[in-house]
């Protein structure tokens, strides 16, 4: 699917899951290299930039946790960047893109004149898809937060799965992303060279965006860290606390035991056990040995 959002000359191209002629027709009609054509129509495992023919070419992966359309919880974006043309083309439902897309074609049907270059159109897509990180981490942050009740009313247990799980999602964000500096640092330098000081000033923006992003990423991955810590001291304890517990019920069992087969004996030497009250004798040295144990573990502590 193609939507096009043109402003005199200037012309923003999305692509949505295209087919080969549809991103061979815009390349065609843009005179874009063949060179980028041809990575256009496949996705790529990691991000790139690179300029060709007056068009700054630019791939970025962008983890969508739960935002993700598809299969793969990274989203991949590529971007032709050049004087009166942006190319986007994607290869899922990015919810950034389609939340701008809108906007344009809201400022279009209103008249409205302040529609931008391509190069603002590309910078403040950009800006989007960060921020759309950062309500991904929020979701992630809201889910911490549950985890960590539920940690402290007792569900230590139930919460390992869950608390590791958040971990790798994170981990997967932090390796998705940490290589996106390189690339920014490049979009920064050429952008400068082809499109003016304009442009690098609002790079910076992005640039300080991004380092948004990713210092809330690694204080969320060093927090959920200490989370399962803590996670698992509390489940340590509850558990020696069980062991301890059976150990005390094992110290009084095994008296009773010991009684109850010693007067099973019934020895020549013991003719009280043929007593009418003999039965009642033997239950209250059995219930005197569990009140004397009981009470000193409790003088103990044990429970």
């Amino acid at each position: 699917m193609i939507h096009t959002y043109t402003h005199g000359e200037e012309t923003w191209i999305d692509v949505n899951s295209g087919t080969i002629d549809e991103i061979q027709k815009a390349v065609d009609e843009h005179r874009i290299h063949p060179f980028i054509a041809h990575k256009l129509l496949s996705t790529t495992r990691k991000p790139h930039i690179e300029v060709r023919d007056g068009y700054i070419y630019c791939i970025l992966h962008f983890p969508a946790w739960k935002h993700s359309h598809g299969k793969d919880a990274n989203q991949e974006v590529d971007f032709v960047i050049g004087e009166k043309l942006l190319l986007t083309v994607r290869y899922d439902t990015v919810d950034s893109l389609e939340k701008f897309g809108k906007g344009l074609e809201v400022k279009k049907a209103l008249h409205r004149e302040d529609i931008a270059t391509p190069q603002h159109i590309f910078l403040n897509l950009l800006y989007e898809l960060y921020e759309g990180v950062l309500e991904e981490l929020s979701l992630i942050e809201e889910l911490t937060d549950d985890i960590t009740s539920q940690i402290f009313n007792g569900n230590e247990r139930e919460m390992l799965i869950s608390i590791s799980k958040v971990i790798r999602t994170l981990i997967e964000f932090k390796r998705t992303t940490d290589i996106h500096k390189d690339v920014l640092d490049s979009l920064h330098k050429y952008g400068i060279k082809m499109f003016g000081e304009e442009f690098g000033i609002e790079m910076e923006k992005i640039m300080s965006q991004y380092a948004k992003m990713n210092t809330s990423i690694r204080s969320n991955l060093e927090m959920l860290r200490d989370l399962r810590e803590t996670n698992n001291s509390l489940l340590t304890a509850k558990q020696n606390e069980t062991v301890k517990q059976l150990t005390v019920l094992g110290f009084i069992i095994v008296p009773l035991s010991f009684i109850a087969v010693l007067f099973a004996i019934r020895p020549e030497g013991m003719p009280f056990l043929n007593h009418p009250y003999g039965f009642w004798i033997v239950v209250g040295i059995m219930i005197t040995s569990v009140v004397v144990t009981v009470a000193y573990a409790s003088y103990k502590k044990w429970f």
